[in-house]
């Protein structure tokens, strides 16, 4: 079965806000056995949409379709549907119920404008929106069925996790899709294709690979889709098995859509330890990643974003000496820097970044894009100094990832 994502907006188009809700949407269907076909994003316009309902009526099995369900003048999705379908809007009193309890209990007044987001096209099957006042609406035209959501993303999510999943799955038939992710760090994308080349020669037809690199990391996703389920499962473990014995050395989890930072977390959690961060040129980003994850407070205790070289001395404690004898940027600073956060913020690890990120080198006497990196143990402290070259960001990336990996591959190799 195939599915088309629409957003409607012209807020994407012009790039003032960035579409979150299609990735999260085209991933439920996945797993569910629905591929996508296409993602579309088209403007505020009745005609437009129009046209793109009609472009892609049978020719997919699924529509769906976020924003412009809003109380206002320009949120046309609704008036739009009806066109298309031939249909009137009718008032829908289980919604202007819940649309007047959410108000009541938010001890806001209902306007008028807040009670007509109950009409609804009267064809439609009202997918309850729990979080917000437009409900989704489901319509079937012929051989494709189109859906209407929020553009919000939280009363999106929703709907698809709680109304709309459940429904196709119960009514439709459906191939099983199973995903493996495997996550590698250290080295690029052609070099890892290299070592698994054979490997890769080898798969079945019905087992896909595809390689999602980013700074540091590459991503081995491992798609199988047929009818049997549980070939499908002996497949993909023979597979990620026989993977393993090539490239153990690089692997570090194998959590399906689950990004390092997640897989550290896990460890921790489980094994009672504590982390901290002290941070320069990555600016709190390696702090801002690991309590971007929630629950992080049961293991991350804080960070110190010492990016001047005076609060590197006057915070966590680097000796002015130790600046002077091997420059700002050097693994003895960082190492110095992992053990005085260590110290005072009473962590069990501690993740130390110091560098040049560029475009200018600031205080330090080190190249562009050198980066040196210190983990803190309860046994001691190590460091390694890397260039990751340049622009700006991508060193910063990579430093946040191998900060990650680093203390990821401590933790599994002795603890």
């Amino acid at each position: 079965m195939k599915a088309t994502i629409i957003t409607i907006g012209d807020e994407i188009l012009i790039g003032q806000i960035t579409d979150t809700n299609s990735g999260f949407i085209a991933k439920e269907l996945e797993k569910i056995g629905i591929q996508v076909h296409e993602m579309i994003s088209i403007s505020d316009d009745k005609k437009h949409i129009l046209d793109t309902f009609a472009k892609v009526q049978n020719k997919v099995d699924f529509v769906l379709i976020t924003g412009g369900l809003g109380p206002t003048k320009d949120d046309i999705t609704k008036i739009t549907f009806c066109d298309y379908f031939n249909d009137v809007l009718v008032r829908n009193e289980a919604v202007e119920k819940h649309i007047e309890a959410l108000f009541t209990k938010l001890n806001f007044t209902v306007s008028q404008v807040n009670k007509d987001q109950a009409l609804v096209p009267s064809k439609a099957i009202v997918l309850h929106n729990q979080f917000g006042t437009a409900p989704g609406m489901w319509m079937q035209k012929e051989n494709t069925v189109y859906v209407s959501l929020p553009g919000v993303p939280y009363e999106m999510k929703a709907i698809v996790a709680n109304q709309l999943i459940p429904k196709i799955v119960k009514e439709y038939e459906r191939p099983y899709i199973l995903h493996k992710t495997i996550l590698t760090y250290g080295q690029g994308e052609s070099i890892v294709a290299q070592r698994i080349e054979e490997w890769e020669n080898n798969l079945p037809e019905f087992v896909k690979l595809a390689y999602l690199p980013s700074p540091g990391r590459v991503r081995l996703r491992l798609t199988a889709r047929g009818k049997e389920e549980q070939v499908l499962h002996n497949t993909i473990q023979q597979l990620v098995s026989s993977l393993t014995e090539i490239i153990s050395d690089i692997i570090v989890g194998f959590e399906e859509d689950e990004p390092i930072e997640v897989v550290l977390g896990k460890l921790l959690k489980e094994k009672d330890f504590t982390l901290a961060t002290a941070e320069s040129c990555t600016g709190g980003k390696i702090a801002e990643i690991l309590t971007s994850v929630a629950g992080s407070s049961a293991y991350f205790r804080g960070s110190v974003v010492s990016y001047a070289t005076d609060t590197k001395i006057e915070i966590l404690g680097v000796k002015p000496e130790t600046i002077e004898a091997f420059s700002v940027v050097s693994q003895s600073v960082a190492e110095e820097m992992a053990i005085g956060v260590q110290k005072l913020i009473k962590a069990d690890f501690t993740i130390a970044t110091t560098g040049n990120a560029g475009p200018s080198k600031g205080d330090a006497e080190a190249d562009l894009g050198v980066v040196c990196i210190a983990i803190a143990t309860p046994n001691g402290v190590f460091s390694e100094a890397f260039n990751f070259g340049q622009p700006r960001q991508k060193v910063i990336d990579r430093a946040v990832n191998k900060g990650l990996e680093l203390l990821l591959k401590e933790i599994l190799k002795n603890y």
